[in-house]
Formats: structure tokens, C-alpha cells, sequence
């Protein structure tokens, strides 16, 4: 059995690195929005996915109209992603809905299991470039995120935030 879902899910990783690959032409977005439509997500309309785009698994994955994914965002979608109407994601931005757990002393990683938490981006919401969020966290509607920024903790409407990890700058006027 774990050949079989060994062998669907490198399949899948194959099918994906081609095909998110190619230019942001619609024609070849609306092939990356039926993969991606095959696997579970919702994607709205209008939406612009760049080149090295990689979202995985897929499912649970929602995506609403007009947003845009510039080259090389990094989404991991088992412990559910959705993005709000006209956000921006910057360039090499990583959303990770799901983490390691951290096991016991002596016991190893790879069986330590896994921490999935929904992440929320509110819409109208600016994500500049080399951004990391991470699992749990909710960014507010209209709220900017300033590059380079890990963001661990949820983010009020209409705030500026920036920073290792990321802190208030201010309020958008």
C-alpha cells in the first residue's frame, strides 16, 4: 500500500513541478487551477499564479478571486490555507499550515507526527517578498506584512508588521 500512495504522491510532485513551471499566460494558469481543482483546493477567479509555485497537498486550500502568487510561494496546505480576495504574496513567500511535533528526548523526528493548524489571510492584504507564516496563525483584512517577516502570531486588521518575529509597526491610516 505505501508503494501505491509512494507512487501517487511522487506522480503528483512530477505533474506539479512541470507545470507550475511554466509562464503566468492564463492559458497555462487555467491548468495550474485544474490541478490544483483535482486536488481539493477552491480557487477563485482571477487569480495569477507566477512560475515555482508549490502547493502541497492541495485539499483544503482556498484561494479567492484576484490574487496573486509571485514565483516561488511555498504553500503547504494540510492544516488548511485560505486567502482572502486581491492579496498579494510575495516573491519566496513560505504559508505552512503544518509543523513537527516535538518528540520526547530519544525518540526520533520523522515518527514524532505532525501539527496542523489552519492558517487565515484576510483580503486586501499586501505579503511582502521572503515572508514565512506559520501554522495557527489569522493575518487581518488589509493588514501589510513587511518582507522578510516571520510571522507567528496572528496579525489585527489594518496592521503593518515586519521583523524576526514579526511585531507591530504601525496602524494603515
Amino acid at each position: 500500500m505505501n508503494s501505491i500512495k509512494s507512487f501517487f504522491v511522487i506522480s503528483y510532485e512530477l505533474v506539479m513541478n512541470m507545470l507550475f513551471a511554466l509562464p503566468r499566460y492564463r492559458f497555462f494558469i487555467f491548468f495550474k487551477k485544474l490541478l490544483l481543482l483535482i486536488m481539493g483546493a477552491k480557487v477563485g477567479k482571477g487569480v495569477v499564479i507566477y512560475p515555482g509555485v508549490w502547493i502541497t497537498p492541495g485539499r483544503n486550500l482556498i484561494i479567492e478571486d484576484h490574487v496573486d502568487l509571485a514565483k516561488d510561494v511555498l504553500i503547504t496546505t494540510s492544516g488548511g490555507v485560505e486567502i482572502g480576495k486581491r492579496t498579494l504574496i510575495g516573491y519566496r513567500t513560505q504559508i505552512l499550515s503544518s509543523d513537527h511535533t516535538i518528540p520526547p528526548r530519544g525518540m526520533p523526528f520523522p515518527i514524532s507526527g505532525d501539527n496542523h493548524k489552519k492558517i487565515k489571510i484576510g483580503k486586501d492584504v499586501w505579503i511582502g517578498g521572503n515572508c514565512l507564516i506559520t501554522a495557527g496563525v489569522t493575518i487581518g483584512d488589509g493588514a501589510v506584512v513587511a518582507g522578510g517577516s516571520v510571522v507567528t502570531k496572528d496579525v489585527p486588521e489594518y496592521a503593518i508588521v515586519g521583523g524576526v518575529p514579526a511585531k507591530l509597526i504601525r496602524m494603515r491610516e
